[in-house]
């Protein structure tokens, strides 16, 4: 095992204790979304109806519905891949190789459900498990967490990651010790990072959409937009799967609690918060603004740089993280199908304005770390992190 480097790593997210006070906040702000999305008054910062008794939240049989979707994507993951993909390199000089399928995975699954859908399966039912299913999410992922922890304390020194080695156990629990877990070929990290959460959160937009149309008789245009904006974002994600790779999470972060309950539980329940509330609270929606909805979700296709040239042309000369531009325009299209009554749906676009000014500020350091005295010259010519002339 290697030696503990706190003294030498800053810790991020508060230390230890920040750590804690996250692995409570975060599962508690997810049923606290559940909860007073469904009431009638729908406040974000408001107390929910009530609180649910464990009666309400446990089931043996959601918790047995919820390890056969895990273990559905699992099987899909170990099919024949249509391309094998390289990692970056590791400590040691290697690279794992990565199955690219998440889109056949993404087919596939909609192809049996579709099935399962024409034999009698009652999708639409799925939004009245939701608490249960989301605390079965939130056990298990506790359950994986304790045992990559464990993993990980038997992991040589090339394969820990280069943060989730502080030695305090609150922290590294947290934040994740071993950089890519595995058990032969098959990667935790990298499994999901994309697929159950991922193809989870449109399954359960599909049943808003189906339960929607079972209450009033057809989805209504919100509905479906919010429907298609996301299958679109997550489609695109995993047909363009191998970019994951060069992120931050699959490079640098180790893989504990932190993504495991990001990754499988907080990205499906609460990425569906729109269709959600749209379920919940319908609103009326002409042509005329749906149109002008569907241009602004539009403007998130900004060109993303794939090379390691620190680009000074384009929107890369204005900001210098034109994408996360893209995903805050991206997750504002989300968000204006539900109106503008509450201020609920937009949960989603506030969460993520503070996640991508914490990833950038990491994304700085670590580019200086990178790139030295370049960095500090492309900082001079380009000022602007997000948003041109404000941030």
């Amino acid at each position: 095992m290697a030696s503990p480097q706190g003294s030498r790593a800053p810790l991020e997210f508060g230390g230890p204790l920040g750590a804690a006070a996250l692995m409570l906040l975060l599962p508690a702000t997810m049923f606290h979304l559940l909860l007073v999305v469904r009431s009638g008054p729908a406040r974000l910062l408001g107390p929910p109806p009530y609180l649910p008794g464990l009666q309400v939240l446990w089931s043996p049989r959601m918790l047995l519905l919820w390890l056969t979707w895990l273990g559905l994507q699992a099987a899909l993951y170990l099919l024949p891949a249509r391309k094998v993909a390289e990692g970056q390199e590791l400590k040691d000089k290697s690279r794992l190789l990565y199955p690219i399928n998440g889109f056949q995975a993404l087919m596939l699954t909609a192809l049996l459900v579709g099935l399962a859908v024409l034999a009698g399966l009652p999708l639409g039912a799925l939004p009245e498990m939701l608490l249960p299913l989301a605390f079965a999410a939130t056990f298990t992922t506790f359950i994986f967490s304790l045992f990559l922890y464990l993993k990980a304390l038997v992991a040589p020194a090339s394969a820990l990651a280069p943060g989730g080695n502080s030695g305090n156990p609150i922290y590294d629990f947290f934040l994740g010790r071993e950089l890519n877990p595995r058990v032969w070929s098959f990667d935790f990290k990298y499994f999901c990072e994309l697929r159950p959460g991922l193809i989870g959160w449109v399954l359960i937009n599909l049943a808003m959409l189906m339960q929607e149309a079972e209450l009033r008789g057809s989805p209504s245009l919100a509905m479906w937009l919010v429907n298609g904006f996301q299958l679109l974002y997550v489609g695109d994600a995993l047909w363009h799967e191998e970019a994951v790779l060069t992120t931050m999470d699959i490079t640098h972060d180790g893989f504990g609690f932190m993504l495991a309950f990001g990754d499988l539980a907080w990205v499906p329940f609460t990425y569906s918060l729109q269709a959600q509330f749209l379920l919940h609270h319908p609103q009326p929606l002409g042509l005329p603004v749906a149109s002008v909805i569907c241009l602004i979700n539009d403007l998130e296709t900004i060109p993303t740089a794939t090379g390691r040239q620190l680009l000074v042309s384009g929107w890369w000369g204005m900001v210098r993280h034109p994408n996360y531009l893209g995903d805050l325009i991206m997750a504002l299209a989300w968000s204006l199908p539900c109106g503008v009554s509450h201020l609920l749906p937009y949960f989603y676009l506030l969460y993520f304005t503070a996640l991508l000014v914490h990833r950038e500020a990491r994304d700085e350091q670590q580019c200086l770390q990178k790139y030295g005295l370049a960095w500090h010259e492309y900082c001079r010519r380009v000022p602007y992190r997000i948003l041109p002339y404000i941030y």
